[in-house]
């Protein structure tokens, strides 16, 4: 019997990195969410996150800071250094121990009561823009306090990578040595852990969650359109997140070259609709993307380029629904296009974007962001245009076989919950192709 039917609320905790504007986390967190409310209709859900006010805002749900480091400045990464050598020492002395000691604590009372806490997807498993000491050590504490207070740990559909430290390697393969749960949305995610230290033969590779968000999400694309619609998404310097390293002169020449097949789109009688995925991260890249495309366009153009402005996962889907075609930067971009049975161009800067595709039967349409062929793409986007019933077909097909490994993935992790969990929402029903 599952926790509710003994007749005590099923306490469920979600941990990642929520609430700073990535809407890809957020449409991760409230596909989960929503299925755990299925499964515990009466359950008590919290979060702990790098940003607890729009977290509960956005889901209305409790939620707590990862650490105090993000309670003060919202990112850690982002967080400005005394410059004076002595006063980075004492302070390293005097106030960083008592805080992270007090941060152990709070987590500890946190974690009271929990009967499950669940690191869903997001990129919590790599050192990329942050320390060994930034989210591989927050990742550690976790499930360390998690395991202490006999909590049941989940790590669901999670990617990794990339890791370049050993004591960020060590952190990682120690916090999901803990768990009692494993899967990874790809098997670029296993092979990357593999190549860390760690393999578990009954781990098991289960597609992101963002494929079971639920539906009536999106509303109906308007049909009175004058021209087709392309989706071109934009990413602020996707290089700091991918294994290679990436030059400033690279990303700029990124932006030219998306630039110049804007430019063929508009001649060729396209509209074009710029959009990014992060409302942090990407501030400023749509603007400099506008002002290197306003120099190539030609005259009396400007209606035929626009902005897709989305602040949340419905307007981000609503923007997707209403395109053609997509081209795309960003993993969840890419995603929920495809889930929205989009035909898509990838541009890819981390190996989780080509394990997508190449999921997906598309790999002969991505190209690597730092190696990005304006001719190749203009001829991906032409046999785009050429076959896109078929290639809707075979993307409805694969979607939906996503999404039903997705709904049986949720069965096992709320099973954890004191016995096994059973489902009392409504059952699955697949979008239509």
């Amino acid at each position: 019997m599952s926790a509710e039917t003994q007749g005590r609320r099923a306490r469920i905790c979600f941990y990642g990195i929520f609430g700073q504007g990535n809407l890809g986390n957020e449409c991760t967190l409230q596909a989960i969410l929503h299925h755990a409310r299925l499964f515990f209709p009466q359950g008590e859900f919290t979060c702990i996150c790098t940003g607890p006010a729009d977290t509960s805002r956005r889901h209305e749900i409790p939620a707590v800071p990862i650490s105090w480091r993000y309670e003060r400045k919202g990112d850690p990464v982002g967080r400005r250094r005394p410059r004076s050598r002595l006063v980075r020492w004492l302070r390293r002395i005097f106030v960083l121990p008592p805080a992270e000691l007090l941060d152990w604590v709070r987590a500890y009372r946190t974690l009271k009561g929990i009967d499950l806490l669940i690191v869903p997807g997001t990129g919590l498993l790599t050192d990329a823009c942050t320390s060994p000491l930034g989210w591989p050590y927050d990742v550690f504490k976790w499930s360390l306090i998690a395991k202490l207070r006999g909590c049941r740990l989940a790590y669901v559909s999670v990617g990794a990578g990339p890791v370049a430290r050993a004591l960020s390697r060590w952190f990682i393969r120690s916090a999901l040595s803990m768990a009692d749960f494993r899967s990874y949305r790809d098997e670029s995610t296993r092979d990357h852990l593999k190549g860390l230290g760690f393999f578990r033969h009954a781990d098991r590779v289960c597609p992101d969650l963002a494929f079971s968000l639920p539906q009536g999400l999106t509303p109906e694309p308007a049909h009175d359109r004058r021209r087709p619609i392309v989706i071109v998404g934009l990413m602020s310097h996707p290089g700091q997140l991918s294994t290679q390293e990436i030059s400033p002169a690279a990303y700029r020449a990124y932006l030219l070259k998306l630039a110049v097949f804007c430019n063929w789109l508009i001649s060729n009688d396209y509209e074009v609709r710029t959009m990014t995925g992060d409302l942090t991260y990407d501030k400023g890249v749509t603007e400099e993307f506008g002002e290197i495309l306003r120099d190539l366009a030609p005259p009396g153009d400007d209606t035929r380029l626009a902005e897709a402005h989305v602040s949340s996962v419905g307007e981000l889907l609503s923007a997707l629904a209403a395109a053609d075609l997509v081209i795309a930067t960003r993993f969840h971009n890419t995603l929920l296009a495809l889930a929205l049975n989009k035909p898509v161009i990838a541009v890819a800067f981390h190996h989780k974007s080509v394990s997508l595709m190449g999921g997906m039967g598309l790999s002969r349409f991505i190209q690597d962001m730092s190696d990005l062929n304006v001719d190749l793409l203009i001829e991906q986007f032409a046999e785009l245009r050429t076959n896109t019933q078929v290639l809707k077909l075979e993307i409805g097909q694969r979607t939906d076989e996503y999404r039903r490994i997705v709904e049986e993935q949720y069965a096992a992790i709320f099973s954890l919950v004191r016995g096994p969990a059973r489902r009392t929402g409504k059952p699955y029903r697949p979008i239509p192709a």
